[in-house]
């Protein structure tokens, strides 16, 4: 505003900051400190507000039954961190253990009763390149004209990686944006295991993928 007046020098910087709030996208000075996100500035606002409702409420009632993992600053980290507790807690190598997923039939967080002592229940993932079929809770062809769906939500579950045994189900890597991962692999965060009744090469080819925001 004191730029506008003239009361200061207009600068490069602020002069991109005007132009980014007039055209509705999200300034770049915000972005450098922001979680990675292509949304526009309408929809950044409503996801920052929930960011911030979310962690608010972190600290005053402890950590929530199911964790919105796309308000999470680095997400990555918080699901290292539910490893490392699970291996502490139970006396597990590190370096053996791993994680898998189960898609859970519940859509909301008010249908979780209790948190889980090992693992947690996440929410907010959005599933690229098919669809999800409740009824039978595996992946399913994409519904016409439906190019993303919000999965249901996901237990994670920490475990000894020798104890790991999964069939039918696809390795589907979670991504933090839609444009998934650059060249050094920067947008990555792990792989869910979500059923499948075809082979997974047909999800593979599909481009199958989980993403924690989409671009609205």
């Amino acid at each position: 505003m004191k730029a506008l007046s003239g009361e200061i020098g207009f600068s490069l910087e602020l002069e991109g900051f005007a132009d980014s709030l007039y055209n509705g996208q999200l300034p770049e000075m915000w972005a450098k400190i922001n979680p990675a996100t292509d949304k526009l500035l309408g929809s950044w606002m409503i996801w920052f507000g929930r960011r911030y409702a979310q962690y608010e409420k972190w600290i005053q009632e402890g950590e929530p039954k199911v964790v919105w993992l796309s308000g999470l600053h680095v997400p990555e980290t918080y699901i290292a961190a539910l490893v490392q507790t699970a291996c502490r807690d139970k006396g597990w190598p590190l370096d053996k253990s791993t994680l898998y997923t189960k898609v859970t039939p519940y859509r909301r967080a008010d249908q979780i009763k209790e948190k889980l002592d090992q693992g947690c229940y996440i929410e907010g993932l959005f599933l690229e390149g098919a669809g999800w079929d409740d009824a039978r809770g595996t992946l399913k062809k994409q519904d016409p004209k439906i190019t993303v769906e919000e999965l249901p939500i996901l237990q994670i579950i920490p475990i000894e990686a020798s104890k790991l045994k999964l069939s039918s189900t696809v390795s589907t890597p979670v991504y933090v944006t839609q444009g998934r991962r650059n060249a050094m692999g920067v947008g990555f965060l792990f792989d869910a295991n979500l059923r499948t009744r075809e082979h997974s090469s047909h999800w593979i080819l599909q481009g199958c993928a989980l993403v924690l925001n989409v671009d609205v």
